[in-house]
């Protein structure tokens, strides 16, 4: 289990994130909601301490998720990867391996293996000489869902991976998500969707600088909530 207790961050003494509380269960894909400015990368960030907090933890399995990170794969945004650095679809993806192998020594015969199995499983093998920046987005957002899945972790955080791609690289994503999922993975995910596909999610976690609400997508984005989040109508949203 995933456990999120009291999270809270501030920015210049301006509150960025209100005491966070939730649990999520292995096996089970969570889609984060909210506007713009809501907090959801904040948020993800703030659980893998990768920016300051004022107070809380993140536990996995009873124990701080920050001294166990090498069972998380972390997809940032895509743009804040440097698309114009040297590196090939390979070695980009095996940059995953880095931990189990080590600096400066050669891949294991694993390692290239399971590399391997990433890149055919998102259709990207017959790419992996290619330099990252002359691919398309859908083709850049399957390298890093290539490089999560090499990685073997436990927890998998994606930060708008649906963000400017093609359809059969959705779907190939929701293919791998169900994957994960069935090897009891936990999968939190950040999206601007509220279209159909949060039936895909198992729950949803709706956020606004603090959490309105936390469930099935029936529960979670009720007229009250969607007017507490975004400031309108629920009925704008299926317009």
């Amino acid at each position: 289990m995933l456990e999120v207790q009291d999270l809270t961050v501030n920015y210049r003494g301006i509150g960025a994130l209100s005491s966070i509380n939730f649990c999520l269960d292995s096996g089970q894909l969570t889609g984060v909601l909210g506007p713009n400015g809501a907090g959801k990368s904040t948020m993800m960030k703030a659980m893998l301490g990768l920016i300051p907090t004022c107070r809380g933890m993140v536990k996995y399995r009873g124990k701080l998720l920050k001294e166990q990170l090498k069972r998380v794969a972390y997809v940032p945004q895509r743009s804040q990867i440097d698309w114009d650095y040297p590196i090939t679809v390979w070695n980009a993806v095996m940059m995953a391996r880095t931990v189990q192998t080590g600096w400066f020594r050669n891949p294991s015969r694993q390692s290239r293996e399971l590399v391997a199995a990433a890149l055919q499983r998102v259709g990207m093998w017959e790419l992996r000489d290619r330099q990252i920046g002359e691919l398309s987005g859908g083709q850049q957002q399957r390298i890093f869902l290539a490089r999560s899945i090499a990685q073997q972790a436990d927890l998998f955080f994606f930060d708008e991976p649906f963000n400017a791609i093609d359809r059969a690289t959705e779907e190939i994503i929701f293919d791998v998500f169900a994957e994960l999922k069935s090897e009891n993975k936990t999968l939190l995910v950040i999206s601007h969707d509220l279209g159909e596909t949060l039936k895909q999610y198992d729950n949803l976690l709706l956020l606004n600088k603090q959490l309105i609400a936390i469930g099935s997508c029936k529960e979670v984005l009720t007229a009250a909530n969607i007017q507490k989040a975004y400031g309108y109508d629920l009925s704008l949203v299926s317009a």
